[in-house]
């Protein structure tokens, strides 16, 4: 004989055809999963953005060993040494073209900040290019500091095109321009 808890008794006037699952039905039930799934995937995207945002932690609490992303570690190695400024302006040696514009650029390179007194030093290779980035200082600090915060840096000290160095010796003749002299 059959189990009733195999085939549960039909009501009256269903056949087989109400056993099987309607149109309606399917779509309500695959409307279901999916929205299962999708909220499944949710979770796991956040869990995600979250690790990423705190780190993987290794235990139950978190403590010094845990892993850390490489930027956060950089970011508060910086903090504890007290070395943002330093870096800030390491970035915009880096980045001078796009601070500057490519036509000082191409003529005027910075060469090192005095992080002490605030001072950037740059190099040009013209003396009218010195000339000119002296008028435009001004305007270059205000940006400086738009790009790395307020009083990072203070003034632009500006030096022209670097002489050749001239060397006097002993046996020099009184005139005469070293290795460049052509005798006459």
């Amino acid at each position: 004989m059959s189990d009733p808890a195999e085939n549960p008794p039909q009501p009256a006037g269903a056949g087989p055809s109400d056993a099987a699952p309607t149109g309606a039905d399917l779509a309500r039930s695959a409307l279901r999963a999916a929205r299962a799934q999708a909220r499944q995937r949710g979770e796991q995207v956040r869990e995600k953005r979250e690790a990423k945002r705190t780190g993987l932690r290794s235990g139950a609490r978190s403590d010094g060993r845990d892993p850390v992303p490489l930027g956060a570690a950089l970011n508060r190695l910086l903090t504890e040494r007290g070395w943002e400024s330093s870096a800030a302006v390491g970035g915009v040696m880096g980045r001078w073209p796009q601070i500057v514009g490519p036509d000082i650029a191409g003529h005027c390179s910075p060469t090192s900040y005095d992080d002490a007194a605030a001072v950037l030093t740059v190099q040009c290779d013209s003396t009218a290019w010195a000339t000119q980035l002296r008028w435009l200082a001004r305007q270059l600090v205000a940006r400086l500091n738009h790009e790395l915060g307020h009083g990072t840096v203070k003034t632009i000290k500006v030096l022209g095109p670097a002489a050749p160095v001239r060397g006097y010796g002993r046996l020099r003749a009184p005139g005469s321009k070293g290795p460049g002299d052509t005798w006459g």
